[in-house]
């Protein structure tokens, strides 16, 4: 009888967590967030500025090199003459232009955000002298990936384009993934998962030292577990893959809290039978769960 509750909780609580994600997981194949690169500047001059990421490859998702047809031509925001600029440019290894453009001198960045290049140079380029300025090879090293490049101290002479000039490599950007941001989310996470936690344990009637002691040490130990492993799949896959396995882990967590419980928490809890860990360890991590995944849609940049 106890074996099948146990089962019940375990596949209830699958249940709950998957029907959270399961509708928008399976809604299209190329539904949800995509890699991103944003290149941001600092200490730009007032000078017009277009700014563009080739490629090592020839496309990436729908962006391609221009074929020489006017059907493939793909001009987006840009005015005619500045795409024809990017397109003429050569550069001396052979990375290309995949007709993406932005105003740089305006928007002060480029952001692309759908399939962007993984492996890729900045391009920057000024129409009114007729000047390009590039950077070193690049590459996309997590799903959102971000480079800053000072400008200050660049500069941009008032001289004709030659083929010289425009492959001097003269602009040199640096990661800046907002790491601490996200040791932030981190520690936010753990402790609001052990706090709900522990509520629910005095709410169960754990109350002695022993016994709180024994949840405080198996909270600490899986969530810091859970928590660091789900930062590194963000890290690397993105929010969608982040989410999805939040499902199955927060499964493993519960059954591996519960087979903890059931076995030490038990022996200074002498009144207390298997069923009680196993139901408080499915109450705990049903609340905590549910309680981040509501913060994750009003706090996103936390959770």
């Amino acid at each position: 009888m106890k074996k099948r509750m146990y089962v019940g909780l375990f596949m209830l609580l699958f249940c709950m967590i998957f029907a959270v994600t399961a509708l928008p997981i399976t809604a299209k194949a190329d539904m949800g967030p995509k890699p991103s690169v944003r290149i941001q500047f600092k200490n730009m001059s007032d000078d017009l500025c277009y700014g563009t990421l080739l490629s090592k490859e020839k496309c990436t998702g729908p962006a391609q090199v221009w074929d020489g047809t006017a059907r493939n031509e793909q001009l987006y925001d840009l005015d005619r003459n500045i795409w024809k600029a990017f397109v003429d440019y050569k550069d001396p290894d052979g990375y290309y232009f995949l007709q993406r453009g932005w105003t740089v001198s305006e928007t002060g960045e480029i952001a692309w955000t759908y399939y962007p290049p993984e492996d890729f140079k900045i391009l920057l380029y000024y129409p009114e002298t007729g000047t390009f300025v590039s950077s070193g090879s690049y590459e996309r090293y997590a799903f959102d990936t971000y480079y800053t490049v000072d400008m200050e101290g660049v500069r941009i002479g008032s001289v004709e384009y030659n083929e010289d000039l425009s492959t001097n490599e003269r602009i040199n950007a640096y990661r800046s993934y907002n790491y601490r941001m996200e040791l932030l989310s981190l520690a936010v996470r753990i402790l609001l998962t052990i706090a709900i936690e522990m509520v629910v344990g005095l709410l169960f009637g754990f109350r002695q030292k022993k016994q709180l002691q024994i949840l405080a040490l198996v909270n600490i130990t899986t969530q810091l577990l859970l928590n660091l492993l789900l930062n590194i799949i963000h890290y690397n896959a993105g929010p969608l893959a982040f989410i999805t396995s939040y499902v199955f882990f927060e499964v493993i967590v519960f059954a591996l809290e519960a087979g903890l419980y059931c076995r030490f928490l038990k022996r200074v809890s002498p009144k207390k039978e298997n069923g009680d860990f196993v139901l408080y360890s499915f109450i705990a991590n049903s609340a905590s769960f549910w309680v981040g995944y509501y913060l994750a849609t009003v706090l996103p940049g936390i959770f």
